[in-house]
């Protein structure tokens, strides 16, 4: 289970560039009035994005909780580039909290698959019935000028056709545009071989 524990700011979403993208008027003193429906495009644009390459475009605080490991040696993470672990926490099944030391674990550095590794042999025992949460930074950049260009011009272009679409009631199954796919194809997880983890 993945929780985002801090959303994207309201100042971070490139409300601008999104309504020069549209070429939208401006001077007639009505250019705010569509900023909530364009802000509610651009977060969906941005959330689609995000589940096609697993990438956190703004950075923010995630937290993963898992019963068991799938691994004792190496657990991924489900959203990248990770930036720094916060925390690892052990929950027991009466709820009681265990903090694990930091020089216990370490982070694998990795764009498509970072991992969190044992210091030693084995990362933390959860006990039965019990879980560990792992609170992590992950993001491409702090805010939307360090995002890369590529998908910056794929969340406009994105939220641009929700925005033609917004009508549109039979547009489903995940439709997204050719010239996205194109552009945010080189960040997507690769999958090698049958069953290969993304």
């Amino acid at each position: 289970m993945l929780i985002e524990e801090t959303g994207v700011a309201e100042a971070d979403l490139p409300l601008e560039p999104f309504k020069a993208h549209l070429r939208m008027g401006s001077g007639f003193g009505t250019e705010t009035v569509q900023e909530p429906v364009l802000a509610s495009f651009l977060r969906a644009a941005i959330a689609a994005i995000e589940a096609r390459t697993s990438k956190a475009l703004i950075s923010r605080l995630f937290t993963m909780t898992v019963q068991e490991w799938a691994d004792p040696q190496a657990q991924a993470l489900p959203v990248g580039p990770v930036r720094q672990i916060v925390s690892v926490t052990v929950v027991a099944r009466d709820a009681m909290e265990t903090v694990i030391e930091p020089q216990r674990y370490w982070l694998v550095r990795d764009m498509q698959a970072p991992l969190l590794k044992p210091s030693g042999a084995m990362l933390p025992f959860i006990p039965p019935q019990g879980s560990v949460e792992v609170l992590f930074e992950a993001g491409l950049g702090e805010s939307w000028g360090a995002v890369p260009a590529d998908l910056q011009q794929a969340v406009l272009m994105l939220a641009a056709h929700y925005y033609e679409y917004r009508h549109e009631t039979r547009l489903g199954d995940g439709c997204m545009p050719f010239g996205v796919s194109s552009l945010i194809e080189r960040y997507r997880p690769l999958r090698i071989g049958l069953g290969a983890r993304a």
